[in-house]
């Protein structure tokens, strides 16, 4: 097995899941020998629906997403954010 390619990962987790697949950007922020930061943004309509209620949906990306990292020796730090978009 290769290495995991997180931005890959995080985006195929999170597209089925927004309203706005095209507006989901995953970027990963630091990464050294055993970890890796990876920020991921959505547009704000869709921030609730990759929350989920108390978390859920949030904490289920994460337990994917550490249980790839672990595989390859990693620890993973996932950020969910909205991109404020100004409307004119």
């Amino acid at each position: 097995m290769g290495v995991v390619n997180y931005q890959v990962l995080l985006s195929e987790l999170i597209k089925p899941l927004v309203s706005r697949p095209e507006e989901v950007k995953v970027v990963i922020v630091e990464q050294s020998d055993t970890s890796v930061k990876v920020s991921v943004s959505v547009h704000k309509e869709d921030l609730g629906r990759v929350i989920g209620r108390k978390g859920r949906i949030a904490n289920a990306i994460r337990t994917i997403a550490h249980a790839a990292a672990v595989r390859d020796n990693m620890r993973i730090d996932v950020d969910l954010a909205s991109e404020e978009v100004e409307e004119e």
